[in-house]
């Protein structure tokens, strides 16, 4: 690790948190310092976004990706806490699967399906490894702000292409790379991040640490096209509805008016 500070403003979701520190890249490492993160400290200190929000702005029920699932087999990259399996379950789904680094939040998505009087079927894993998920099965691969943690886009996109069934659907949100490279300073944007720079860094916030690389909006559209997916739509456009409810000082709010915070992908398996 390099423990030279660099100038660079990391963004997730809503929050910059100032400088970051660049790493090296060891999936090994990477992948025990984020889930001793969402362990302990990460609901705590990032939230948790689940449908029918995608991220900042972005909503489901405006958008309609997914339409009917009532019979369908969903499983979820980075099931979090479980609302967004919840959010299917009472939309009548057939099967819930849902995946997860984290131990703790495999454990309050079991927890909370069952208060809702639902189930699914858990797997503790990074999403990069095989983890006895099955092939050629689900109607739907989706995930909610967990993909960008991945330490292999590729390898990634390629396991949950084999999870789906033919024409088969994937669909994801993240943090758009432009949001991160953007701070707003005395009433401006300013640039403070090299789009471009796709690099891992590590960020220390309230006695936790994560560690993520902000990937271009190409390396995820290549790397869809290389698993075998078409895509069918993008979006990162902010929904006006959810901006104007935040009101006039909210500068968050003033930031995703003028360029975009959050991007959804959906794509079919070829």
């Amino acid at each position: 690790m390099d423990n030279n500070s660099v100038n660079r403003t990391n963004i997730i979701g809503a929050g910059e948190v100032g400088s970051a520190i660049s790493v090296d890249m060891d999936k090994h490492s990477i992948h025990k310092m984020n889930s001793n993160f969402w362990d302990t400290k990460g609901n705590e200190i990032l939230g948790a976004t689940s449908l029918p929000l995608y991220g900042a702005f972005v909503s489901e029920e405006k958008c309609q990706l997914f339409g009917d699932v009532s019979g369908k087999k969903l499983l979820e990259i980075g099931c979090g806490s479980g609302q967004s399996l919840q959010y299917h379950g009472e939309r009548k789904a057939s099967e819930l699967w849902g995946m997860d680094i984290s131990e703790n939040q495999i454990e309050k998505t079991r927890q909370h399906l069952t208060a809702c009087g639902l189930t699914a079927q858990l797997v503790c894993s990074p999403m990069e490894e095989e983890c006895g998920i099955p092939k050629d099965y689900f109607d739907f691969v989706y995930s909610i702000y967990a993909i960008g943690w991945t330490t292999d886009l590729e390898g990634t996109f390629s396991r949950i292409a084999s999870y789906l069934k033919k024409d088969g659907v994937f669909i994801f949100s993240w943090s758009h790379p432009i949001h991160k490279c953007v701070v707003a300073e005395n009433n401006t944007l300013a640039f403070k991040k090299n789009y471009f720079d796709e690099s891992w860094y590590s960020v220390s916030l309230n006695e936790g640490t994560l560690t993520l690389s902000d990937r271009k909006l190409s390396t995820y559209v290549n790397a869809l096209s290389k698993a075998g997916f078409v895509i069918e739509q993008m979006i990162e456009q902010s929904d006006e509805e959810i901006i104007q409810s935040c009101g006039d000082n909210n500068e968050f709010a003033k930031k995703a008016k003028m360029l975009p915070v959050t991007f959804v992908f959906k794509a079919r398996k070829h």
